[in-house]
């Protein structure tokens, strides 16, 4: 049996240089597993799902691996690249 792809999603919004950054990062990461990293604007998002701007608006940008919180502010690579590898 094969493990499934991981995904990986930045949680962003319009404007935020961090969120830039991280995504530039996650691209590099991303692509030495064959992966794309999606995105989410949380201020697009609220539309249909207030949550996740209320939950993570404040502390931008979130990597989430697998749907769950990995890190914020900064991607943390060797962590990301450990967990990736599993």
């Amino acid at each position: 049996m094969t493990n499934p792809t991981p995904s990986v999603t930045l949680l962003t919004r319009s404007g935020c240089g961090l969120c830039a950054t991280a995504l530039d990062q996650l691209r590099v990461i991303c692509a030495d597993f064959g992966i794309e990293p999606a995105t989410v604007d949380v201020d697009a998002a609220a539309a249909t799902d207030p949550g996740l701007r209320a939950e993570f608006g404040d502390r931008l940008p979130v990597v989430l691996l697998n749907g769950r919180e990995h890190s914020y502010f900064d991607v943390d690579e060797a962590r990301l690249r450990a967990d990736l590898s599993r």
